[in-house]
């Protein structure tokens, strides 16, 4: 395992024990009841110590409350669910815990089976930035094009971040790309990492009440003294197993994939001059495994097209494999200049994913050999290429506290530079290769996932610049204002600027009353400009060849789509937060998001809806092809509320914590290119329409108990999930996929042996709930459910066990 491309490798130290679903609700309630955490007083700026800024959406020096800002912050602690929780990917722990987050597990998807997209307030996964220790982090190189969350969207892996590894997460609900820039319209999520002194170890086993899907979680946290300063070092083993939820007798598989990670993280701070030095770094590794689509034996109509009755005569399950690398650093150093708190860093992101299709043949081939007297062979396994993204960015920050001014102010300015670059590897030839002519007898390329093709093969770059001012005032005694204004400047589609003004009022020592209002952007990510592949769909059943045509290329040109820009929004929040006793805290906060020339995945052309296209597509050997553009408008309204209650019952003590999130997106225009006039039904379909829209569902809540008597402690959490509507492959007049709302429970026992050892037991969804049923000619997966709403597994019950040293 290597932290950077070049390094010499650093191996893991494995113990196969894990975990697979469970508790993690009760983490939120450490956070629900400071809500309100008084006002954060800043140090002068003699102060020795240099202070770094720890709250997203402030960049006041020393500011440590979550609730300093007039924007909505959620600030969760992530040490309890670290070691009682049965949820070990921090995708899956967020997802209950912050009202407006979501991430559902895809399967049937291909490639987004094997990452976990996240997204808030129910828009797309790249409309959220993230951050660690306050660090832009880089995306992955993958564009999710199947599945019901996220389709055209790349984002970024929240899984490649051990739990163990992170002292808290930050969710900022508000817009902030005048703040932090580009992909901060939904919101922003820091991931703040741990460099606390002292050791503990974490392990569990888990699995699905089929007795499937097998988990096993080893992670271990030691924070040491070094040159005065504390280095933090996490290392964890995840093996996840393969579930199964396909009907008897089909040959699909239908579940979890098959995933092993082995991570490394180490974060720490050192005294070094008058300042101080501080560096990151992550490195994980991912072996995956998804199944795709089942291709028929004997008697079907996959062969000899898509098949071979000499090596798969009962059909077969290809494997789409995944070789995945993350790698993260970063590197800098906090200083003071005069009276201005300096920061200067360097950051290093890198996300590469290969492809091993295994299980399969290349029909072609297999044909080929059948026809000069062989017995119709080709080999079962192909490298069929992959891609890589590559992101450096360069921060310079410099905030001052003015105690002298108003009741004081805070000024910050600062400037950015970031270099991209996104590279396409083709395949091994017999990835992607007709041998036996085109349109005779076997298909080309790797059953499952046909290979990257030397035309698809790409390494572009590109770079942009930024800078900002923030300012941040107490301008009267209970009123705070904050504004923000940044420019940038893109070497591939030219500048945009972005402003924010936002301010918080408190009417009473317990109700806080706060506002806000920003514009925001989007750039169109390398890996949405150059992506291009060829891949085989199946529409109720039917395979379908699908070229996904590249900004720029031949077919996109062909078909008039423009070169891709910057999506453009407004945003606006209103909310309060009430704590009328140190026991009991509410939040609440409407917002409303406006994007303009939001980039889709556009619906498919073929000679049938688009003549113009129809000799093209036919010398490439697809029926249909789809494109990135600039397209539609969406606005998006939601509520997100919290509340949290503390008190004693009993000779123990309860917690109750209740999150719910109400959204609702909206399509508001289309936008055709001026060639693709009169073509807007096939630009935006219903069906790719309703995954803008109810892709996530529109209400969720969670519902947290837990109750601490001596040593044992207990969780139930239920949770709730709005109903979705999904469109059909076949359109209207056939009815959409409706899945009524559903309800699930997970129950969770800790008895702490002593205040270091603690064994956790549970389970999740233990009522087994399931989607409602649809028809699995007209799911975008081709089963009987999508992966919407809590997933498709059922119940699951786990183990878990933490020790501090």
């Amino acid at each position: 395992m290597q932290f950077f491309p070049g390094a010499h490798p650093l191996k893991l130290t494995t113990i196969r024990q894990s975990v697979l679903l469970g508790l993690y609700g009760s983490a939120a309630l450490a956070f629900a009841p400071a809500a309100l955490a008084q006002n954060a007083t800043a140090p002068a700026a003699s102060d020795a110590n240099i202070q770094s800024v720890n709250i997203v959406g402030s960049r006041r020096v020393g500011n440590t409350s979550s609730t300093d800002t007039p924007v909505p912050v959620d600030y969760i602690p992530l040490t309890k669910a670290a070691e009682q929780s049965g949820q070990f990917d921090l995708a899956q722990t967020l997802a209950n815990i912050s009202p407006s987050f979501n991430s559902t597990r895809q399967t049937g998807a291909d490639g987004a089976d094997l990452v976990d997209s996240a997204a808030l307030r129910g828009l797309g996964s790249d409309q959220t930035l993230v951050l660690v220790n306050g660090k832009r982090r880089h995306t992955t190189a993958l564009v999710n094009l199947f599945g019901a969350r996220n389709r055209g969207n790349t984002g970024t892996d929240m899984n490649a971040i051990p739990v163990l590894a992170i002292k808290n997460v930050q969710v900022l609900r508000d817009g902030a790309a005048a703040q932090y820039g580009s992909d901060a319209i939904a919101g922003v999520i820091n991931v703040e990492l741990r460099k606390d002194l002292g050791c503990e170890a974490v392990a569990g086993f888990g699995e699905y009440s089929k007795h499937d899907g097998k988990n096993w979680l080893a992670s271990a946290y030691c924070g040491v003294a070094v040159a005065d300063g504390v280095l933090g070092i996490t290392g964890e083993y995840y093996d996840r197993g393969r579930s199964n939820r396909s009907d008897p007798g089909s040959l699909r598989i239908i579940g979890d994939t098959k995933s092993k990670n082995e991570t490394v993280y180490l974060n720490g701070e050192f005294p070094v001059g008058p300042g101080k030095l501080y560096v990151t770094a992550g490195a994980q590794t991912r072996d995956a495994s998804s199944a795709a689509w089942a291709r028929g034996g004997i008697g079907s109509d996959d062969i000899p097209s898509r098949n071979s009755a000499a090596m798969y005569p009962g059909g077969f399950v290809p494997f789409i494999n995944g070789d995945i690398d993350d790698r993260y650093g970063i590197i800098g150093y906090r200083t003071r200049i005069g009276d201005w708190a300096s920061d200067f860093s360097q950051t290093y992101g890198y996300n590469r994913m290969r492809y091993d299709i295994a299980h399969t043949l290349n029909a072609s081939i297999a044909n080929l050999d059948l026809i000069n007297g062989g017995k119709g062979i080709s080999p079962t396994q192909f490298d069929a290429g992959g891609f890589s993204f590559r992101q450096l960015t360069t921060n310079a920050d410099f905030s001052r506290f003015y105690d002298d001014i108003l009741g004081g102010l805070n000024a910050a300015f600062g400037f950015e530079y970031r270099k991209e670059n996104y590279q396409i590897f083709a395949g091994e030839p017999g990835s992607y290769n007709d041998v036996d002519g085109l349109g005779f007898g076997g298909n080309a390329g790797s059953q499952g996932f046909p290979g990257f093709q030397p035309g698809d093969a790409a390494n572009r770059d590109r770079h942009s610049s930024a800078a900002y001012l923030d300012f941040e005032a107490d301008i009267a005694p209970r009123t705070k204002l904050q504004a923000a204004v940044r420019h940038e400047r893109y070497s591939d589609f030219g500048s945009t600027t972005t402003g924010k003004v936002a301010g918080a009022f408190k009417a009473t020592d317990d109700l806080l009353l706060r506002a806000s209002a920003s514009t925001g952007f989007r750039a169109p990510s390398l890996q949405q400009v150059y992506f291009s592949s060829t891949f085989t769909d199946f529409v109720a059943g039917v395979p379908m060849d699908v070229v996904l045509a590249p900004n720029g290329g031949k077919v996109a040109n062909a078909a008039g789509i423009p070169k891709l820009h910057e999506e453009k929004s407004k945003s606006y929040t209103l909310g309060a937060t009430w704590t009328p006793t140190k026991a009991i805290s509410v939040t609440a906060d409407l917002y409303h998001i406006q994007i303009d020339n939001r980039i889709v995945l556009s619906g498919r052309f073929d000679a049938d809806n688009y003549p113009a296209l129809g000799a093209i597509l036919q010398n490439l050997g697809v029926g249909q092809a789809q494109f990135f553009v600039n397209s539609v408008d969406t606005r998006t309204r939601g509520l997100d509320l919290t509340a949290s209650h503390r008190t004693n019952l009993g000779a123990g003590k309860l917690a109750t914590y209740l999150a719910m999130n109400f959204s609702k997106t909206e399509v508001t225009g289309v936008h055709a290119p001026a060639a693709l006039a009169g073509y807007e039904d096939v630009l935006l379909s219903e069906r790719e329409r309703l995954f803008i829209e109810q892709g996530g569902p529109r209400r969720k809540a969670t519902l947290d108990f837990d109750y601490t008597l001596g040593q044992l402690e207990s969780d139930f959490r239920i949770i709730h999930y709005g109903p979705q509507t999904l469109g059909t492959f076949s359109g209207p007049p056939v009815p959409n996929q409706y899945y009524k709302a559903k309800t699930s429970a997970d129950l969770a026992f800790t008895w702490s042996f002593t205040e270091k050892t603690k064994l956790t037991v549970g389970g999740t969804n233990i009522f087994n709930v399931h989607p409602t049923q649809q028809n699995p000619d007209e799911t975008d997966n081709g089963f009987k459910y999508e992966s919407v709403q809590f997933g498709l597994n059922g119940a699951a019950y786990f183990a878990r066990l933490s020790h501090k040293f």
